[in-house]
This record gives structure tokens, C-alpha cells and sequence, in this order.
């Protein structure tokens, strides 16, 4: 059986953190209750609750999600817990659904089940419209820069890994803000730890949300292809230099090659009013092309293995026939 510890993240939650507590299952071996420098009471709540399973990590200086979860994580490990489930403390996440989130794990057909609350209905009739619109430029920008071509909804913060991932992972480097789910995938991806999506629901009230659309559509962008970097140069070249590099890196040079002489020439042509020969534009232009079926062809070897497709479309089918019982 599996030793199941959640970690609530918490930052002036003191009117909801009660209830999430209230409505864990029993089955839940250790509540991890992290505030991250709340100014009301969440502190005070925390403390009070008379569940013996509660643990309160308190920090003097905020944080950020990330950060909290940071403390959470290594909490959970010093508690030899074998799966950690990240749920908010503002009441958005419903517990009822914690054995649907962990049975992909349970089942041994991933390392990290995260929600998806787009799956069964499309937008979430709750969820205000510019947080929808938000989540799908993050989800597409995502897909990318984390290689998990399968996976949507990535902002969604009802998760579950193992610990043996958590491990892996370099804990220290993970992303201290609400980039941190984003990041979390990245990371895993160069773990090649399987990832997949299950269906879940999100519950919106008079909560706020510290996730600002403007906010992650200026600076959301440039850390994903941050990321992408980051991940692209030590999955595919630092730990498996394979055929995704070499069409990738070989693809980026001819691309390059063709951008740049043709330009050059161009240029020349302009300047100088001599019309470019034949030659010179099928030596600009078969590199271009060339370069550019090789960027799409490791493009497609890199959806084609996203770690977790498979399962996720099992999961699928699984709850399909599930709601049809």
C-alpha cells in the first residue's frame, strides 16, 4: 500500500484551509500544511486543527507556490511518503477526486498524474474567461518548451508524484513562483518520467487568484524557451545524443545557412542591381528546405515520444467506460 502524503501550500488561506483539511480522505497518511509567510491567520488555523495526521511548516519570509512546495516536497520525503499530491488550500480542488488522480500512479502507468479541468467540458463554466484564455497559450507554449505534446492544462496545481521522482529531481533549481508547475514539467521531461493527464474539476467561489493573465503573457514566454533550451541540451545531447539531436542540430544549421546566404546575397543583389544567378538561389535554397524537414521530422519523433501518450489515452478510455457503468 501506498504511503500518501499532501502538501498544501498556503499564503493567507484561513477562511478555506479548514475545510480542505476537513475533506482529505482517511486514507491520507500525512498532511503537509505549508504557509508561506501568510499575513491573517492561516498560521493560527493551521496549528489549531485536531487531525493528528497535520504537520505545519511555517516560513517567516513568503516564497512563492514554488518555494512552498519546495519545503512540502522535502517534507513529505523525510516522511518516507511514497506519492506527494499537491492541492491548493483555497478549496479549488475537490478531495473526492484524489483516488482518480493517484490511480494512473497506483496502476504503475506514470511517475506524475496531474488535472486537467478542460478534458470532460471544455472550458469549466466557473472559470472566468481570461483565466481560460491564459491557460490555453500557456498549455500550447508548454507543450513545447516541456516535450509532453499530451498533456493540457498545465497551470492546474492538483498533482501527484512519486518519490523516487522527486529524488531525481534537483529540488533547489525548480522555479519558486507560479511558473513552478510549468517548470515541474520541463524538469520531468529530462528525467523522462511519464506524465498524463486525468480528468478533474475545478471549484471557483469568492477565492483570488495571485495569477495575473498580462503578468504570465509578458513573462511566461521567455522562461519556457528558457526552458526549452535548457531541456533540449541535456535530454538530447548531454544524456541521450540520439536522432532528435542530430536532425535537430543539423536541421538549425542548414536553416541558417540558407536564411543567411540568401539574405546576404539579397542584399548584394539589391545594392548592386545584378539579378542572382540560378546557382545562387538553389544553394540559399535547398539548405532552407532541407533544414527545415529535418526540424519538423525531429519535431515529430519528439510528440511521437511523448513519455506518457499512451497511458494517458488508456486513462481515457478508462473513465469513458467508467461514466458508462
Amino acid at each position: 500500500m501506498l504511503r500518501v502524503g499532501v502538501v498544501l501550500p498556503a499564503h493567507d488561506e484561513s477562511r478555506h484551509l479548514a475545510g480542505v483539511v476537513a475533506g482529505l480522505p482517511e486514507w491520507v497518511d500525512r498532511v503537509l500544511i505549508v504557509d508561506d509567510a501568510s499575513t491573517d491567520d492561516t498560521l493560527a488555523v493551521a496549528r489549531g486543527l485536531e487531525d493528528e495526521r497535520v504537520r505545519v511548516i511555517h516560513h517567516d519570509v513568503n516564497t512563492g507556490v514554488g518555494g512552498a512546495m519546495r519545503s512540502g516536497y522535502r517534507a513529505a520525503l523525510a516522511e518516507t511518503c511514497d506519492v506527494v499530491v499537491k492541492m491548493d488550500g483555497d478549496g479549488q480542488m475537490d478531495a473526492a477526486e484524489l483516488l482518480v488522480l493517484l490511480r494512473p500512479i497506483r496502476l504503475g502507468m506514470a511517475e506524475y498524474a496531474k488535472g486537467n479541468r478542460f478534458r470532460q467540458t471544455g472550458r469549466p463554466p466557473d472559470m472566468p474567461r481570461h483565466r481560460w484564455f491564459g491557460n490555453v497559450m500557456l498549455s500550447f507554449l508548454t507543450k513545447v518548451a516541456s516535450g509532453y505534446w499530451h498533456v493540457f492544462d498545465p497551470q492546474c496545481g492538483f498533482t501527484a508524484v512519486t518519490a523516487s521522482s522527486l529524488r531525481r529531481l534537483n529540488l533547489d533549481a525548480v522555479a519558486r513562483d507560479y511558473f513552478f508547475e510549468n517548470d515541474m514539467l520541463i524538469r520531468l521531461n529530462v528525467i523522462d518520467a511519464r506524465v498524463v493527464d486525468v480528468s478533474t474539476a475545478a471549484l471557483y467561489g469568492a477565492e483570488q487568484s495571485g495569477l495575473h493573465v498580462h503578468r504570465i503573457l509578458w513573462t511566461f514566454p521567455f522562461r519556457l524557451l528558457r526552458g526549452f533550451a535548457w531541456r533540449f541540451v541535456k535530454r538530447h545531447v548531454v544524456n541521450d545524443f540520439g536522432l532528435i539531436a542530430v536532425l535537430s542540430l543539423a536541421g538549425a544549421a542548414a536553416t541558417l545557412f540558407g536564411v543567411a546566404f540568401g539574405v546576404y546575397h539579397w542584399v548584394e543583389s539589391a545594392a548592386t542591381g545584378n539579378v542572382a544567378t540560378a546557382g545562387t538561389v538553389m544553394i540559399a535554397v535547398v539548405p532552407l528546405i532541407l533544414g527545415a524537414q529535418m526540424l519538423l521530422q525531429a519535431l515529430s519523433l519528439e510528440v511521437q515520444g511523448s513519455s506518457g501518450a499512451e497511458e494517458t489515452r488508456i486513462l481515457a478510455r478508462m473513465e469513458d467506460s467508467d461514466e458508462d457503468c
